[in-house]
């Protein structure tokens, strides 16, 4: 055994140690100096900045800018710890408007590594340069105007620190990542980034559209949406990704709260819930976003790295952040967004030498669409006026109650429409549709006209831009399922939260967070439909639900609601449970595989879709459909080579 430490006298820690402590804070790894070296020249501000490295980082990060630059007399103080222009009282720090303010990077970062500092001011005669610390002479130097800061050998006198970088690959790629998310908030800036003398980025003045498709790519750039929404203080605008451009990693997830990149929990949940309805299983989307806010509404002084701020009113950030994102995901329809990437390859090797010639398109589906033919599917199962579904709640509550399932019994075996309630549903006709060339080759159908049936799984249509393959069974369930919503928000619109009282209260163990959590968020809980009481410092009692939810686990769901409103400050949780139980029920109504639909029935389908949210893909987040151009078509064929 070690012998034990004798007793030491309290001291002061020497300036040194000091700095060399709070390093271990702020200079995590090179991509750390990276990005307080960044936000250093933006705060500046510069419009170029080039960022050159060697080894990953570990050997040279070197970045140059042509902002206003420091004056040779505060050289010394850049260098100082605890020093910097940016703050100079509580009101300053509470209303922070600039991406460093803690006055501690440079001399932590000079504590560890070997730092020369050149600057030249707009009306400077010429450059000056300090090198090592603050306790160094100010040299005139050389240097055109802005400011240049030269990191080398990172860790050269704390080894320890340094067994612990990895791979100077692995490095660097931090480093990248870094200058990617600040390229990313500040497209009014130009930036190039160098390793070992060769150029790897290089981004010229622009906009966040184009910015952006430069940094996440052709993917992003053909498959996202825009969004500029504001509400008084708040405002959130950028880019949301298609749920068909989503990813297996969540590494194309980019937030910004007044130009600073974030990882905040409450911010992604709110993207997260936004995307519930249309994302796959595990996948993620990808985004470019950034909220504009009050300084003063936002703490950005919780974290050493600054990466996590706190909001005033969480509550109110998330809700603006969800409906935002959710509003523009809702209009992903047909004729809204034009269509979902193409599946098929490009062929890019099969370059068209010419025109290809096609004889003019004509069309007519009126000898087809007999006015006389009754079918026997509808995309609604409510009838035309929706009055099928204007039943009491009385019948939801049935209907939740019976805890739908995948594989229920009760589902019909023969692929049939059925809808679980026992009223008498009025089957809308299909009206007769003549296709004419212009509406052929307009957009007034997105979706075109069915041609044919194949598998009895997909549905051949043709529109102006080639082929449309539709999944009918997920766009049937997609139509299905907003309509249950939206008819259930009807029946409840204006209404209270219909409560079930509990005759046996469900009692359980919680602790202190959990208990604190009720008797703060007591309100809000019986907004929400719940009655939870105190019974003692550890003991909570859950006396009435949901009625829409009155079957589920009392404790389960009480536990999840209480996380939802003490982090968020309101709760996802009810939704998304009842979400599920319409999306299972959907997905049961909807017509299954191997029904024949006639040319009525599909093109019947294809007009609902076009008028439905969110109808790119099914609430399980697959796509309904997808367009095949007449381009992709040639080349397959090699027509025109």
């Amino acid at each position: 055994m070690n012998a034990p430490t004798p007793p030491r006298p309290i001291r002061a820690l020497p300036d040194q140690l000091i700095s060399q402590i709070a390093a271990g804070e702020v200079v995590e790894r090179p991509s750390a100096v990276v990005k307080e070296l960044l936000e250093n020249a933006l705060d500046a501000g510069s419009s170029q900045i080039t960022v050159r490295l060697e080894e990953g980082g570990v050997k040279r990060i070197c970045i140059t800018d042509n902002g206003k630059g420091i004056p040779p007399d505060q050289m010394p103080l850049a260098l100082a710890r605890h020093a910097t222009s940016k703050i100079a009282s509580l009101d300053d720090l509470e209303n922070v408007g600039t991406l460093g303010f803690r006055g501690e990077a440079l001399a932590s970062i000079a504590s560890v590594a070997a730092v020369t500092l050149t600057s030249r001011t707009a009306d400077g005669a010429h450059a000056w340069e300090l090198e090592g610390s603050h306790l160094g002479t100010v040299v005139p130097s050389s240097g055109a105007h802005g400011t240049t800061v030269d990191v080398r050998d990172l860790y050269f006198n704390t080894p320890a620190r340094r067994k612990f970088l990895k791979s100077e690959q692995t490095e660097f790629g931090h480093c990248a990542e870094v200058v990617r998310r600040i390229a990313l908030a500040r497209p009014d800036v130009s930036f190039t980034l160098t390793h070992n003398g060769r150029t790897v980025d290089h981004w010229m003045v622009s906009d966040m559209a184009k910015r952006s498709a430069q940094i996440l790519g052709s993917t992003f750039e053909e498959a996202r949406l825009p969004i500029d929404e504001g509400s008084g203080v708040l405002r959130v605008h950028g880019f949301a990704g298609l749920p068909t451009a989503s990813k297996g990693r969540a590494d194309s997830q980019y937030f910004y709260v007044n130009g600073r990149f974030v990882r905040d929990k409450l911010l992604v949940h709110a993207v997260r819930a936004a995307y519930e309805d249309v994302l796959h299983g595990d996948r993620f989307p990808s985004y470019v976003l950034a909220l504009d806010l009050d300084p003063a509404l936002v703490d950005v002084n919780v974290h050493p790295s600054k990466i996590e701020v706190r909001f005033r009113d969480s509550r109110a950030v998330h809700q603006f952040v969800f409906h935002a994102v959710q509003r523009a995901l809702a209009a992903t329809s047909a004729t809204s967004h034009g269509s979902v990437p193409s599946p098929l390859p490009a062929a890019e090797t099969l370059q068209a030498s010419g025109p290809v010639w096609r004889p003019q398109q004509q069309a007519s589906f009126g000898s087809i669409l007999n006015p006389d033919y009754k079918p026997t599917f509808s995309p609604s199962p409510f009838g035309s006026g929706g009055a099928g579904i204007a039943q009491s709640t009385e019948r939801y509550g049935a209907l939740f109650a019976s805890g739908a399932r995948d594989g229920d019994s009760s589902a019909p075996a023969d692929g049939s429409v059925s809808f679980r309630a026992t009223a008498d549903y009025t089957v809308p006709q299909a009206a007769p549709i003549t296709a004419t060339s212009a509406q052929l080759s307009g957009d007034e159908f997105p979706l075109g006209f069915a041609l044919a049936q194949l598998h009895g799984i997909y549905i051949l249509a043709q529109n102006s831009k080639g082929l449309v393959l539709v999944d009918m069974h997920a766009a049937h369930e997609r139509i299905l399922y907003e309509q249950l919503k939206n008819a259930l928000d009807a029946q409840i619109n204006g209404d209270d939260m219909q409560v079930q009282n509990l005759l046996i209260p469900v009692t359980f163990y919680a602790d202190g967070i959990e208990v604190g959590a009720v008797q703060e968020h007591g309100d809000t809980l019986k907004t929400l439909g719940f009655d939870i009481a105190v019974l003692s410092p550890t003991t909570l009692a859950v006396r009435a639900v949901p009625a829409l939810l009155r079957n589920a686990d009392a404790q389960t769901l009480a536990r999840d609601v209480l996380r939802d409103v003490r982090e968020y400050g309101g709760s996802r949780v009810l939704i998304e449970r009842r979400n599920e139980l319409l999306g299972t029920l959907a997905c049961h109504t909807a017509v299954r595989a191997n029904r024949i639909l006639t040319q009525p029935e599909m093109n019947a389908l294809l007009r609902q879709m076009e008028t439905t949210e969110r109808a790119d893909q099914c609430n399980h987040g697959r796509p309904t459909w997808v367009q095949v151009e007449i381009s992709a078509l040639d080349k397959l064929f090699l027509r025109g080579q």
